[in-house]
């Protein structure tokens, strides 16, 4: 018999960690590879973890509630073969307990023991840090997280000691966020009285409010906003719904339409395709529109189109519609919320004619679209001006000032208008 050691899998990019929600099989139980073991939590999804091989579920290391990091060590599966392939020792099971953080689901600030190394180590995010550095970030119970959030001034934006220091004084005198800031402590005290209900909050929940607050901190929120006349749109939508369900068995709404015109701006202005890493800007290359999608809870999810600007209408349409079903059923993967560059969410769904949408991080856009209306409105015509009506919508686009300046925030949403006016009513299924 050999022992295999089954590693918390990676699930997605960015992800770090996961939390371990429920066990599905028990220690003894005989699986099979690719059986379903566990289910794990992240920051953006929920899913099932298949067994890496197949025999017998020996031992568990890593209890429900663990937050544990990627490539730890979470139960040993007992197999049929040579033991000369066994992967698992004593020792290495023991250190394995140092990347499991003992923590609820929602304290997800929790440490994870960094290595030790008198050369110091290179991260997941390519920044290298010196025994030093690490050795203080031990000592003062400095996450990986917190730590890549620290600016550092030495050779190729390395943190030095003088940077720790400084950042220190800063942490100690609690006149910066934290990392991970704690939206569970209100910063008043708030009375409760006999009638009033005391709602707990679920994790996503905890997590999307912890998020927003990082995203008001980091990114310096501005919104531009432009009408636009959708009524080309609303029209060839009427004339050709029912001939849609027909040919492709499922509706067509107007998220594709806002897809699809977000796409063709970002390849007009690429800048807006981009994320902040420190000092640097990174331009995406890929255009991966996500979509904010309500769920039954009343929570929200973003699942990702990848390579928008590569699908023409019906494409984006079915897309829209796979990922929908899937949220909505919690049936969405790592990879289905991962890879966004831009953010589209419809408060028009809502009866809402416009918003100021927080940026979903590490992006630096969002635009929220408004209900469309009729509007009664001045239109240009061969033979004069005419009041005619027409379907309008606004669109709000909210992006990060610290590197999109107004010009570039108010001509893409402009741009994206235009696109969304110039939809061709001869446009084929």
């Amino acid at each position: 018999m050999a022992s295999v050691e089954m590693l918390m899998p990676k699930m997605g990019e960015s992800i770090t960690e996961g939390t371990i929600l429920t066990w599905l099989k028990k220690e003894g139980d005989s699986i099979d590879q690719d059986e379903s073991v566990l289910e794990v939590a992240t920051d953006k999804v929920d899913t099932e973890v298949p067994a890496t091989h197949g025999g017998i579920l020996k031992k568990i290391l890593a209890k429900e509630g663990d937050v544990v990091a990627v490539g730890a060590t979470i139960a040993i599966i007992e197999t049929e073969g040579d033991s000369n392939d066994s992967t698992s020792k004593t020792s290495h099971a023991e250190n394995t307990k140092e990347a499991l953080i003992s923590a609820a689901p929602a304290n997800t600030s929790a440490l994870i023991s960094f290595p030790e190394s008198k050369e110091g180590i290179l991260s997941d995010d390519g920044r290298f840090y010196s025994p030093l550095v690490l050795s203080i970030a031990k000592e003062e119970g400095i996450s990986k997280s917190e730590l890549s959030k620290i600016p550092g001034t030495g050779k190729e934006g390395r943190v030095t000691k003088q940077d720790m220091l400084n950042y220190l004084k800063v942490r100690g005198e609690k006149s910066q966020i934290s990392a991970t800031p704690s939206i569970s402590a209100p910063k008043v005290l708030v009375s409760v009285s006999a009638s009033d209900e005391i709602i707990e909050m679920d994790r996503m929940r905890k997590m999307i409010a912890q998020r927003m607050i990082e995203s008001r901190r980091i990114s310096a929120h501005v919104t531009s906003f432009v009408e636009a006349d959708m009524t080309n749109i609303v029209l060839w939508r009427e004339r050709n719904k029912d001939a849609y369900r027909s040919k492709y068995g499922e509706g067509i709404t107007y998220t594709p339409f806002f897809i699809e015109a977000v796409a063709k701006a970002i390849r007009d202005f690429p800048m807006i395709n981009i994320s902040v890493d420190g000092d640097r800007i990174i331009r995406k290359k890929d255009i991966n529109i996500g979509m904010a999608v309500a769920l039954p809870s009343g929570n929200l999810i973003v699942p990702v189109i990848h390579n928008a600007e590569q699908l023409n209408i019906v494409g984006i349409s079915k897309k829209v519609n796979e990922l929908a079903n899937k949220a909505r059923n919690n049936k969405l993967t790592a990879d289905d919320v991962s890879g966004g560059t831009y953010t589209v969410s419809n408060v028009g769904s809502f009866g809402n004619v416009m918003g100021t949408p927080i940026i979903l991080q590490p992006q630096v856009a969002i635009m929220a679209v408004g209900a469309i209306v009729k509007k009664p409105a001045v239109v240009e015509t061969p033979t004069g001006d005419v009041i005619a009506i027409r379907h309008k919508m606004f669109l709000s686009h909210s992006y990060d000032h610290r590197v999109v300046d107004g010009s570039l925030g108010g001509m893409f949403v402009r741009r994206v208008a235009d696109y969304l006016e110039a939809f061709d009513l001869n446009t084929t299924l």
